[in-house]
């Protein structure tokens, strides 16, 4: 069984990121990422901290916009105006969920599309399935395909189980692999199990968010196939785990992403990466 792990991929992206900072810079232009955050749970604070070291490490500068959890929405709708109008300021991150009492649609969809480096606006994920490719695509969905493609796991013409269907992971990976030509069947938590199992066995590829640990598990696969874990949970003992059982799969998978070390590293490669795109197209 072939670990598929996201360190590889990401060094790869980064090596890419670091020669057009180096032109980015000799132009007079520094690659900045403005990340927004509202509130200040844990998850939030500990990405928020992975990814400005990472973009620091990477010659890009990272500037924080940080509001009270209670903030009024149109304070916020504001904040996020001024980073629109920023011209500094290439790519937005805004971390989500956004308190409850803040309407997270409206918010996320005032979002400059030039600036949505994780495609998480409507026009962003919408020219998915449009084809027009307005922005950047969803992350994580990004990260998935790019660790299949790195590993050279072939995608035209296979059959490929999603499970999941959000707008973050599940909708647009499936776009994203119909547009390489890929069979692809979407479950979601309403799929009955009976009909899951047979349809991850006659995978050739699945790729699990379901956001819940052990959904697939030995009963799920034919000894076959390549899986891709999305998923990022945290057991009774606080322990990190995804949405597969990888000790069940031990040996009886062709190939499979761990978690940690698999897709996390490499969507935040992503981001930077898109924010470096940003900002190389201000100088068109």
């Amino acid at each position: 069984m072939e670990l598929l792990k996201g360190k590889p991929v990401a060094d790869e992206i980064k090596e890419n990121i670091s020669e057009k900072v180096e032109k980015l810079l000799d132009n007079g232009i520094v690659p900045t990422l403005g990340i927004l955050r509202v509130g200040a749970a844990e998850s939030d604070i500990a990405y928020e901290n992975s990814a400005v070291k990472a973009a620091k490490a990477l010659g890009i500068n990272a500037e924080k916009y940080i509001m009270d959890e209670d903030s009024d929405e149109e304070d916020v709708l504001d904040v996020l105006n001024v980073m629109n109008d920023n011209d500094d300021i290439h790519g937005i991150m805004m971390l989500r969920p956004l308190p409850k009492a803040l309407d997270e649609n409206r918010i996320r969809n005032m979002i400059n599309p030039e600036k949505d480096i994780d495609g998480i606006s409507d026009i962003g994920v919408g020219s998915l399935f449009t084809g027009e490719h307005i922005g950047f695509p969803p992350c994580t969905a990004e990260a998935a395909i790019n660790i299949l493609e790195h590993y050279g796991v072939e995608i035209e013409g296979k059959k490929v189980v999603v499970i999941g269907r959000s707008l973050v992971i599940g909708k647009p990976v499936a776009m994203m692999l119909l547009e390489r030509n890929a069979t692809v069947t979407i479950c979601h938590s309403k799929t009955k199990e009976e009909g899951l199992e047979e349809l991850c066995k006659a995978a050739d590829i699945i790729i699990c968010a379901a956001g819940k640990i052990d959904t697939i598990g030995a009963a799920h696969t034919s000894g076959r196939q390549v899986i891709v874990d999305v998923g990022i949970n945290f057991d009774e003992n606080g322990n990190m785990r995804g949405d597969v059982d990888f000790e069940a799969l031990d040996g009886k998978v062709e190939a499979i992403t761990p978690v940690p070390g698999g897709v996390g590293s490499v969507t935040t490669a992503l981001l930077l990466k898109h924010v470096v795109e940003a900002a190389m197209r201000t100088m068109i």
